[in-house]
């Protein structure tokens, strides 16, 4: 054992090829790679994976993972957040997450624990779909791309949103989980 996760060996990453320890939340990761590109039809390059986003609370500053950011025409669509456990409790942290990776608003939201996801309007906070079938595609997205709005965060919702994101992620976390980097 390793940090906070059994690791079972090594696994190549379906998207960068980079070779990544394998653990059961880096084998879920996988599968939502795999899902994304041959079904839900994006380019491999249109996702970034494992984003490094600082949250910070007061003087307490932390680096934690987005899992996924889909960008269509230069813009961040959709993020999806992943972690074991019930998919609910997740869902106000990764509204907060989407109002912080870009500057303005990303307008879809995936919440997933590898078995179940929820879909969430980032503007309005609502459930737009549930199961992974909901999950939009590429062209789904596309054709609703004029309909975002991008609106742009300001300075106090970023500070309100970053010390939400740090209480979920970073408060109380376990000392050997080494997804999080307490700076």
């Amino acid at each position: 054992m390793n940090g906070h996760h059994l690791i079972m060996g090594k696994l190549e990453d379906f998207i960068t090829g980079e070779i990544l320890d394998d653990t059961h939340d880096e084998r879920i990761r996988q599968k939502i790679a795999k899902l994304l590109v041959e079904v839900k039809g994006f380019n491999k390059k249109e996702i970034a994976q494992r984003h490094g986003l600082i949250v910070q609370a007061g003087e307490k500053k932390a680096i934690i993972r987005v899992d996924f950011m889909i960008t269509l025409s230069e813009k961040i669509c959709m993020i999806v957040k992943y972690g074991p456990g019930s998919v609910v409790t997740r869902v106000r942290l990764s509204i907060a997450v989407s109002r912080l990776v870009s500057g303005y608003q990303v307008p879809v939201i995936v919440i997933t624990n590898g078995e179940d996801a929820e879909i969430v309007s980032g503007l309005k906070g609502t459930v737009l779909g549930r199961g992974f079938e909901a999950i939009p595609s590429r062209l789904t997205l596309m054709k609703g791309f004029h309909a975002y709005s991008f609106e742009p965060i300001s300075a106090r919702k970023v500070e309100i949103e970053s010390r939400i994101a740090y209480a979920f992620e970073v408060d109380d976390s376990c000392p050997c989980d080494d997804s999080i980097c307490r700076i």
